[in-house]
């Protein structure tokens, strides 16, 4: 049963990322969808065999679907999906490191000022129309909130993850008032775009993003994946350092990568509560805390619900759902549930 489950885990991003495909105002057979992936992936592998050897080796394929399939499938859910499993997989890998490291199962990346932050960067984009694109302005003050989080956190040479869980408060508040100030000021219709934003969505996906977002998020998840063993020592706490651990710059280390990771992830696609918290704490139920099991299935746990959700998102009604409010609505029962049955207890 356990490597059963291991192994759905596992794999699960495959049949969340067929089923997506599938779904949407215009289905598409789940068949046609095998075929064309495949078909596709063969003219990739043609042209890249045609480039290196100058024309001397190719071959020819020719996908034998309607055009209509090959634009909905390729241009408009393929990147959207993917984009939707990248996110997943950050926010879900980023939740799994902040928890390990600050020994609290209820820290996600938010608690750094990067939610507030990119909040503020998207209203001033779109609010005070200053010529800068709302993913870059959201990107751009993500970092700057992380930078002034870290900062404040930093007292005499150190930050411990007491000062840096009340610096990413104050930075939190400050962010979220100014974002109310924009929000107050703003004219009726930028108001309704920026309260859009907010609520999070994969509509705007597009190859672009992905091209941007999957270098940056494989790279942090692949660090993080090799780094994993090091986040069993990190939960040992202070006892890490009795060993010659140099915790703190190892925590530093960590909070950078999943800042880098989380920043770009809302830049592009708004603010989705509840993956950093949900995902961890369902593999931690299935296969315990050790983190070389629950950071490779972390990952491939929250590419596969992200995707699924924002399916969710774009079915269930004839208009498109803003995604951290399915996300919100699927992690509410989930903790509720969690709190009954652990009555508060958690292992690191």
């Amino acid at each position: 049963m356990g490597k059963a489950l291991h192994l759905s885990f596992l794999l699960s991003p495959v049949l969340a990322l067929i089923v997506s495909l599938c779904i949407g105002t215009y289905p598409i057979p789940p068949s046609a969808v095998v075929s064309m992936v495949f078909l596709k992936g063969a003219q990739i592998i043609s042209e890249v065999l045609k480039t290196l050897t100058l024309g001397k080796i190719s071959f020819s394929v020719t996908i034998p679907y309607p055009s209509v399939y090959q634009t909905i499938l390729f241009e408009i859910r393929l990147p959207r999906v993917l984009m939707a499993m990248l996110v997943g997989s950050a926010l879900a890998i980023s939740g799994a490191v902040l928890q390990a490291i600050f020994r609290n199962p209820l820290v996600n990346s938010y608690i750094l000022g990067i939610s507030s932050g990119a909040a503020f960067g998207a209203a001033l984009a779109i609010g005070l129309s200053v010529g800068v694109g709302v993913t870059p302005s959201a990107f751009a003050f993500a970092l700057l909130a992380v930078f002034i989080t870290t900062s404040l956190a930093r007292v005499g040479g150190r930050i411990t993850p007491v000062s840096l869980v009340l610096a990413g408060i104050i930075v939190n508040a400050f962010f979220s008032a100014l974002t109310s100030l924009l929000k107050f000021l703003m004219e009726h219709d930028k108001l309704a775009s920026i309260v859009y934003w907010l609520m999070g969505s994969f509509a705007n996906s597009d190859w672009g993003s992905v091209r941007v977002a999957f270098p940056v998020i494989l790279a942090g998840c692949f660090l993080i994946y090799s780094m994993r063993w090091q986040l069993n020592v990190l939960s040992f706490g202070e006892e890490a350092k009795i060993v010659g651990v140099e915790t703190e710059k190892l925590k530093f280390v960590f909070i950078v990568i999943v800042s880098m990771i989380t920043a770009v992830s809302i830049a592009f696609c708004g603010i989705i509560g509840w993956v950093g918290l949900m995902i961890p704490h369902i593999v931690r139920m299935a296969f315990g805390p050790d983190h070389k099991t629950l950071i490779p299935l972390t990952i491939t746990l929250g590419a596969s619900f992200m995707a699924l959700a924002d399916t969710l998102a774009r079915s269930v009604a004839t208009y498109e759902i803003p995604i951290g409010i399915i996300t919100t609505l699927l992690g509410i029962p989930f903790f509720a549930y969690l709190l009954r049955k652990t009555g508060g207890g958690w292992d690191a």
